[in-house]
Parts: structure tokens; sequence; C-alpha cells
């Protein structure tokens, strides 16, 4: 059941999740479209996010975001939701002191993996951290140990966190110790993103990769071809899994694999790697007394393809 409306406002609105945005030309979306959309959500009592570009949008289109209740995504201080590219923001980080807000860094893993220590000082400062690698399908057999490795290192850090009163949230480390079930991305079944076309997209991601992937328009409404295969239940890996922090990103899947169901080994070897860093720093803190009623079972594989039923 869809619950939210992704409103992209701009060609160049800012990424934040795994995908790049490449565009350049500022293609600002229609107020005539923009009203429709927030009609469109009104109607179907959807809570409505705001990607913004990285320029001041025109009054008159504030003016009606205002209107209704959202959340802004943008690079900017001012978002609810503020994206930074890059692990390099440590000399921000009395600034983000008590922010009541949610910060995303998008990084490719070899910044992640050599500056990762940059990210350090800004952990337990502002009210969510979230980490989103922007090249998930180019891990090889080599980086998963510096995976391993990097997620270790930043455990260590929520935990002597933790130790001194403060309750950091990162979401590769602490989802997982909070989560009971499967909080994927959802996209084209709780969440359904409208671009700056007038049309209706999974996700960012397909209208960025080609404007053909169009899933409906604000006239004629969604049109999602084989829904079904979104749903968790029709993932036959996935709804087995226990790594509930994973986006389980269908633009990934797609791209990876040609079915949007279906990860790759690499998404599904990268959650497990944050599942187990998790399970560490879950038993770590239930040494200092905390989290004693929650348990993350041992697994010997970090591929579910690598089950074999004998």
């Amino acid at each position: 059941m869809l619950q939210y409306l992704v409103i992209l406002l701009d060609d160049t609105s800012v990424s934040y999740c795994h995908y790049e945005n490449s565009k350049t030309e500022k293609r600002l979306i229609s107020l005539v479209d923009l009203k429709a959309g927030i009609l469109f959500a009104m109607k179907q009592n959807l809570m409505i996010q705001f990607v913004y570009p990285d320029y001041a949008i025109p009054a008159e289109y504030q003016k009606e975001i205002e209107t209704i209740d959202h959340h802004k995504i943008a690079p900017q201080r001012y978002a609810d939701v503020v994206i930074l590219n890059g692990c390099d923001h440590a000399n921000l980080s009395d600034d983000f002191a008590n922010e009541e807000k949610v910060f995303v860094i998008r990084t490719s893993k070899a910044d992640f993996f050599s500056n990762y220590e940059k990210i350090v000082p800004l952990i337990g400062k502002m009210k969510r951290l979230n980490i989103a690698l922007t090249d998930i399908e180019t891990f090889t057999e080599n980086d998963f140990p510096l995976y391993k490795e990097t997620l270790n290192q930043l455990k260590n850090v929520v935990k002597e966190i933790f130790i001194q009163g403060n309750y950091p949230q990162v979401n590769l480390l602490t989802d997982r110790i909070l989560l009971d079930k499967m909080n994927n991305c959802n996209a084209g079944i709780e969440n359904i993103t409208l671009a700056p076309n007038g049309k209706f997209y999974i996700c960012p991601a397909f209208y960025l990769e080609d404007e053909n992937n169009a899933v409906g328009d604000l006239v004629t409404g969604l049109n999602i071809k084989n829904k079904y295969l979104y749903q968790l239940q029709n993932a036959p890996i996935c709804r087995n899994c226990d790594a509930f922090q994973c986006k389980r990103c269908v633009w990934l899947n797609h791209k990876t694999t040609r079915e949007v169901n279906t990860p790759s080994h690499e998404q599904c070897v990268v959650s497990h790697l944050e599942r187990n860093a998790s399970r560490d720093l879950l038993i770590d803190l239930q040494q200092l007394g905390a989290w004693k009623e929650k348990s993350i079972e041992a697994v010997d594989y970090l591929d579910p393809f690598e089950i074999i039923e004998k």
C-alpha cells in the first residue's frame, strides 16, 4: 500500500540513495504538475518527500510546497534530510551537534575504505546518520574484507559512544539491531516518484536511467506492470532472509540481474556483512547490559545463494 510520494522538483535534484544523477541541465517541474502532484498525494493520503536541487527554487513553488505536510530532502541545512557527498565532512561536526535531522553521506567504496575516519566525528552528533554506497555493484571479492574491517572500526566507535551515554543511529550498524522484520526501500509498493516531466516512476533512479521507464502520469494515474514482483512475498530469496536492514534496492536488482525481485551477489554480501557487524555490536552492548532481549543468530554464509540443500 502506498504511503509516500517522492516529488523530484528538478532534473538536477540531489540523489539521496545508491543512484547517481548526472543531469546538469535544470528542468523544474511545472507549477501545474506540482499542484497536481500535491493533490494526488492528498487524495491518496500520502506523505510527500520533496527532493530539492542545489539552487533556490522560485518563491511560488515554495509557497505551494508549504500547503501540505512534507519532508524536504536537499543538500542544504534547511532540509529534514540533508545530503552530503563524500566522507570528508569532519570539519562540520561541531555544527551538526544536537541537530534533530537525518544526514545522508553518499560515498564510493574507495572513499569509504580510505576516509571512514572522517565520518567518526559526526556519529552521535545528529538524530541519524545514513551511509549510502554508490557503487555496490562494483564490489569484488577483494573489497568484501575491506568492507568488513571498515564496519568493524565503525562498530567500535558506536560502542564507545554508547558507553559515554549516547545512543547513536548509524544505518549500517544499528538498524538491524532495532528491526524484527524486513525494512526495505519498498519502491513501487510503499513509495512512488513523480518526476519533473509529470510522470510517475518506481523511484528516481528509474527516471534518471531512462524517461521511458514511466509507470503512469498525473492524468491517467499509476500503471505498474507486474506490480506483484515488487512485493517481498514474491521475492523468494529476500522473504527468507534476516538481513532486515538491507535496502533491497529494486533498481540495483534490475541493473545487475535484470529482475526487480532478485538481488545481486554484491548486494547480498554487503548486506550480510552489515548484518554480522550489527550482531557483533549487539553482543558488545549486551555485555554492557543493554539489549538483552534482542538476538541475531550466527550464520555461516554471506550470500543466500551459497546455501545448498543436501
